[in-house]
């Protein structure tokens, strides 16, 4: 087994393919209901980071020759700002190859790539029911997050109660959807919601997504969809100041078209006896129903200790099927196990 850095921006086809390959294998072993990747943009959902990220990747491949087949493979993602210290990353294996150390090999790279980077710590989203968690546990990494992931079948929807609701906002509030990026009159409002609400504890749920400043919002949404992710977005509107007062976001990835994924919704907590956030989910149902006719399914999480839209979710339909956890060590400890 050999394990070399891995360029996307440079790959061929058939190397992307590979890489897709190996994921596909994983999902259909671990995680058979989940959407399979597919190549739609791979190369730019790989090799596109915001500005200030900065991703390694790795891949593992049979034995040494150069054109041998890759068997797993690894990305690590820098973050910045105020995540300056950790990177997050991934490491998927081919079921065929487990058992011989590929994994680890991988993860070594990970973290030594990590530490001469001068990060800290290194984290990692793994599905509660998938061999990944045994993995990560017997090396010593700590469940930072656990978190519960619901789905909402688009067969299953009730379309009448939906656009009901859709259409239950109160007097003095409205509603707008955009698609793919904000007007530059709304970034400024946008952005001042989530930097008040980044601050409050019973909205800070999970991980925050970063967009609470009008350059770094207006980098996100580019960088979304230079990725090949179609953003849709709804906010609440309290018409008689024109501030935004309630948001929520969702992507859908080239990758994987039937899938949606949702993002923040966040409502001020003094707008929040009006309704808004079911409101606002609801319209986000409908619009998708429109402009994204492929899905057949949304995916969210609320924290296990509490969810302010817990039961927003719930009337929608989605029903939770599965917990996540998001596991972290400090470099040099991992480091230290795996040598």
């Amino acid at each position: 087994m050999q394990v070399t850095d891995f360029d996307p921006s440079q790959a061929s086809d058939a190397q992307l393919s590979q890489w897709r390959e190996v994921l596909n294998a994983m999902t259909e072993a671990d995680m058979p209901g989940e959407p399979r990747w597919q190549l739609d943009q791979l190369r730019d959902y790989l090799s596109v980071t915001m500005p200030g990220e900065h991703r390694y990747a790795f891949v593992a491949r049979e034995n040494d020759a150069a054109d041998s087949r890759i068997i797993g493979h690894a990305n690590l993602l820098l973050l910045a700002d105020d995540f300056d210290d950790t990177g997050v990353f991934e490491i998927f294996v081919h079921p065929g190859a487990r058992g011989h150390g590929v994994g680890r090999t991988l993860l070594r790279e990970v973290a030594r790539r990590a530490a001469v980077e001068g990060r800290g710590t290194i984290g990692v989203e793994v599905i509660a029911t998938t061999p990944a968690v045994d993995f990560y546990d017997r090396l010593g990494f700590s469940r930072a997050v656990v978190e519960n992931r619901h789905l909402l079948a688009m067969d299953r929807v009730d379309w009448d109660a939906v656009s009901a609701n859709a259409g239950r906002v109160a007097a003095g509030y409205r509603l707008e959807y955009h698609h793919d990026g904000l007007p530059d009159g709304l970034l400024e409002r946008y952005a001042a919601i989530k930097a008040t609400l980044k601050a409050e504890p019973a909205t800070n749920i999970g991980a925050w997504r970063g967009s609470a400043d009008v350059q770094r919002l207006r980098d996100s949404l580019e960088t979304l969809k230079a990725r090949g992710l179609r953003s849709h977005l709804v906010v609440a509107i309290n018409e008689p100041t024109g501030a935004v007062v309630g948001l929520t976001e969702l992507v859908v990835a080239a990758q994987r078209p039937t899938r949606g994924d949702q993002y923040d919704t966040v409502v001020a907590p003094e707008h929040g006896s009006y309704g808004l956030g079911l409101a606002m989910k609801a319209r986000m149902l409908t619009e998708l129903r429109e402009h994204e006719p492929q899905l057949r399914d949304v995916q969210t999480w609320t924290a296990i200790d509490g969810d302010p839209h817990a039961h927003v979710d719930a009337e929608l339909g989605f029903r939770n099927d599965v917990q996540w956890y998001e596991y972290e060590t400090v470099v040099s400890d991992v480091l230290y196990r795996l040598n």
